[in-house]
């Protein structure tokens, strides 16, 4: 007798097997289909899902046994289970959560909760960020100081996985990009799925989110996810279509739900999120990249992001569409906290360059100080240009299409901007 079957055993003799706790959905699921009454309910469920995913309607005696089935359910595992980031099984895992509540999806794209576990009680990796970091800024490839999108660049090609999941995501999207028949927008995405659920977010979000001053630093942060593959086609879809094609993939449906559920803008909150939990919102919005519903800043002058979609002839359905849009475009949630994750990176890379600054000037001794008063010159007009360049680029102050639009280079000079160390 295996170890699992003799698990179930111990724990079915001890009680009831489908109130038993399970947070873990894969899990959830061995334990209810080794119980007969459980799994007969979980297969009831498994065809009322089958028969939304094909857009089957159900009559009036169908849905009233399916709706019976989830509410059987009861104090199961499986009615409360959740998923986990980067768990290997977790498309699996997440077809178990919708599986059990399919109902969820009837109020159109209102996805009430999310499948994944709390980012809270998740393990936080450990990383080596900081020390690249200090090698980078001590080197010369610390480069323009005023681009700390390229550093964060040159820090990730540091470390080992985050350069070759970067560098795979790159090969894959720029193979045919801006061309509809060539760019594979399956792999595409797959990929930078990987690069953002296997590197640690040390270096995923300052690569994302980095601070600019200048429209060269604003299309590298535009282009990181590959845009003319990844974001755009070459005309804008209707956003009800693409929420329908997120809704038909687990992944993406699983996305949006914990987009709309730590992304949840509130008016009268002073940080504008009903759960004020910007971590949460920045994983979340990071979540959605790779798939049918990926998002993108709009320019590159301006830290506002959106769709590539448009709510022209939606007909009736206009006000939903624009709902669908309004998520990223009109989320004060997501506008403060991408701006305070900047914010916070800026000043974070000022007090290194004053403490790089300081380092260096105790090394040069009293012969120095026509060079110091140079020096100091040029950290003062950089500081100024910096508040100046801040308050240009604060998300009230800027159009959502603001800035001009910056064509892309041949295929051959692309792959150069987005992965050289220089």
């Amino acid at each position: 007798m295996g170890p699992a079957l003799l698990l179930v055993l111990l724990l079915s003799r001890a009680g009831d097997l489908m109130a038993l706790p399970s947070s873990d959905c894969v899990m959830a699921e061995q334990l209810c289909l080794s119980d007969s009454s459980c799994n007969a309910t979980y297969r009831t469920l498994e065809n009322c899902a089958l028969a939304k995913t094909r857009l089957l309607s159900l009559d009036h005696d169908s849905r009233v046994r399916c709706l019976n089935a989830e509410l059987d359910l009861g104090n199961s595992s499986l009615l409360h289970c959740r998923c986990h980031r980067r768990m290997k099984r977790q498309e699996h895992c997440l077809r178990i959560f919708w599986t059990v509540h399919s109902s969820m999806t009837d109020g159109y794209f209102n996805l009430e909760t999310s499948p994944y576990e709390n980012p809270a009680n998740e393990e936080h990796w450990k990383t080596d960020y900081n020390k690249l970091a200090a090698l980078v800024s001590g080197s010369q490839l610390a480069g323009d100081a005023t681009n700390p999108c390229l550093r964060a660049t040159h820090v990730c090609n540091l470390s080992k996985k985050c350069f070759r999941l970067r560098t795979d995501y790159a090969s894959i999207c720029t193979k045919g990009a801006g061309s509809e028949d060539v760019c594979d927008r399956r792999k595409c995405h797959r990929g930078l799925r990987n690069f953002f659920e296997k590197v640690p977010e040390d270096f995923t979000k300052r690569i994302l989110f980095c601070p600019c001053q200048d429209e060269f630093c604003g299309e590298r942060r535009r282009k990181t996810i590959v845009p003319d593959c990844s974001f755009q086609y070459n005309t804008k879809p209707n956003c009800l279509w693409l929420l329908d094609s997120c809704l038909e993939d687990h992944i993406c449906k699983s996305r949006l739900a914990d987009f709309q559920q730590n992304c949840q803008p509130v008016e009268m909150s002073p940080d504008g999120c009903s759960l004020h939990n910007h971590a949460a919102c920045l994983q979340a919005y990071m979540g959605m990249i790779g798939t049918p519903m990926t998002p993108n800043y709009v320019s590159n002058s301006s830290v506002e992001v959106s769709l590539w979609c448009t709510c022209e002839n939606s007909g009736n359905q206009k006000e939903k569409c624009d709902q669908i849009l309004g998520m990223f475009e009109s989320n004060k949630c997501l506008e403060n906290t991408i701006w305070s994750q900047m914010h916070l990176k800026q000043r974070a890379l000022e007090r290194q360059e004053d403490l790089l600054y300081s380092s260096s000037l105790s090394f040069q001794g009293d012969s120095a100080s026509t060079s110091l008063s140079s020096a100091m010159s040029q950290v003062a007009e950089g500081k100024t240009q910096r508040d100046s360049s801040k308050q240009s680029s604060m998300p009230v102050a800027s159009s959502v299409y603001s800035g001009a639009a910056t064509s892309w280079p041949s295929l051959a000079l692309f792959l150069p901007l987005l992965l050289s160390p220089h």
